[in-house]
């Protein structure tokens, strides 16, 4: 995948005139280090358990270069949100696939000090509009624990339509548990 520029972040408020999403390069991994230990409170009941070592630089360039060699092998984009030069989040794409299925799984997060200004919602659009122009995916899907309402509504902001309930789909948080599946129809 040849993908490598910079997406605009719509600005809806005054701090999202400054937030853009790079492609992540393995520079970041002392950023995204510091940006989740500093988030690690915020994430947790969202997200696996994470060993020490993943809020490590030495940890997150393990992660950062798997996450490069998938991009390389055109099934998944990561990119990192940026407020000025400041690591404030991570949208990526995942298990994309082409042929008839033309589709992609969504997944973000934005760091506690940034939440409900709108961050997310206009990250998640951005990626959305070169999820359906430039990487001509047909449908973008996206699923969230049953309680994690903030990000639900992001996805409904953003014109995701609930399409059922997932019994213990992920290992979130120490247990498997259920979430809610959401898809996007781009074309």
């Amino acid at each position: 995948m040849t993908l490598t520029r910079d997406l605009d972040v719509p600005s809806g408020n005054a701090v999202n005139g400054n937030v853009h999403l790079r492609i992540l390069s393995l520079s970041d991994a002392g950023p995204l280090a510091a940006a989740y230990s500093r988030n690690a409170e915020h994430l947790a009941p969202w997200e696996p358990r994470r060993s020490a070592a993943f809020y490590t630089r030495a940890g997150q360039e393990a992660i950062v270069r798997s996450k490069l060699d998938q991009y390389a092998a055109g099934t998944e984009l990561p990119w990192i949100v940026l407020h000025d030069r400041d690591v404030i989040g991570m949208i990526t794409l995942t298990g994309i696939v082409r042929g008839p299925f033309l589709n992609a799984n969504l997944g973000y997060w934005v760091d506690h000090a940034f939440t409900g200004k709108g961050i997310a919602t206009s990250s998640v659009e951005a990626v959305l509009s070169m999820a359906g122009g430039e990487l001509g995916l047909h449908r973008i899907q996206a699923a969230a624990l049953l309680d994690n309402v903030a990000s639900q509504a992001v996805l409904k902001r953003s014109g995701f339509k609930r399409i059922g309930m997932a019994p213990s789909y992920l290992h979130i948080a120490g247990e498997w548990q259920d979430h809610v599946l959401y898809q996007r129809i781009l074309f």
